[in-house]
């Protein structure tokens, strides 16, 4: 699981049937220390019920098998999820026992 940033939509007229009622975005891993910052690469990942969108920063899911069981379709050829939209981050510091 990571923390991204909605940074744009995708359009497909035409798509594999288990994707058919789910909305496609491309997110970006922020720095969780700085979300103003960018971390990797870009990457597809499928909204079912959250109505995410540009700018929002959400929580995403990154491993297929989990991915499918929250979206509710074992078959759906899918492997990144969004899985929540992200309200505030706020940053603790915690002191080390070393």
């Amino acid at each position: 699981m990571f923390v991204a940033k909605v940074i744009g939509n995708v359009w497909a007229t035409r798509k594999h049937r288990h994707l058919k009622n789910l909305k496609l975005l491309i997110v970006k891993a922020i720095d969780p220390l700085d979300n103003s910052k960018f971390i990797g690469d870009a990457t597809l990942a499928v909204d079912k019920d959250i109505d995410a969108g540009p700018g929002d920063i959400v929580l995403v899911l990154d491993e297929g098998n989990s991915a499918r069981k929250v979206l509710g379709d074992p078959k759906a050829p899918i492997r990144t999820a969004i899985v929540g939209v992200v309200d505030r981050l706020k940053y603790k510091k915690v002191k080390s026992e070393m």
